[in-house]
């Protein structure tokens, strides 16, 4: 939990607006009142509101708020997703059989909910045809339509050309 909040002898504030379990409002009173109030239902008095003039304080049972808070953290972090970028480096003039390789590794990364960068090295003159580079990562995010879809369109950056296919439905 990032704010800690203060509870009981903690609050050191004169008056308090007092909030009952249910919401109802007790009303403003003393912090000690509200203190005594709090031990007599054998439940805690804590501060939710430090900057409220006057503060409002709240009676829960602060363990079982603080569990239910730490329950509900850890099921967000359940839910979240690490989405991985996987690359898949060819050349310009690569064959016929071993694109159809990498097209299914890249159908397998996507499946899997990770996104895909292909990349395309030019070496010496392969960069005077570009265009054929870029035609081929066009063809590579044809053959990808149906687990995904292009989220950056073809980009040189260096002697590298390259494109980024996300995932159309990840797991």
């Amino acid at each position: 939990m990032s704010k800690e909040l203060q509870v009981n002898e903690e609050i050191r504030d004169h008056e308090v607006r007092l909030i009952d379990v249910d919401g109802k409002q007790l009303g403003i009173m003393s912090s000690k009142e509200a203190l005594a109030i709090a031990e007599e239902k054998h439940l805690d008095l804590v501060k939710v509101s430090p900057d409220a003039k006057p503060p409002v304080c709240r009676l829960m049972d602060y363990g079982k708020y603080r569990y239910e808070l730490s329950k509900k953290e850890k099921e967000a972090r359940k839910k979240q997703r690490v989405i991985n970028v996987k690359e898949i480096r060819m050349r310009p003039s690569i064959e016929e059989h071993d694109f159809m390789v990498k097209v299914k590794s890249a159908i397998r990364f996507l499946e899997d909910g990770d996104k895909v960068k292909v990349t395309i090295r030019f070496r010496g003159r392969e960069m005077d045809h570009a265009s054929l580079a870029e035609e081929l990562l066009y063809q590579f995010a044809d053959k990808l339509k149906e687990v995904g879809k292009v989220e950056k369109k073809p980009e040189l950056e260096g002697k590298n050309l390259s494109i980024v296919v996300s995932p159309i439905n990840a797991k």
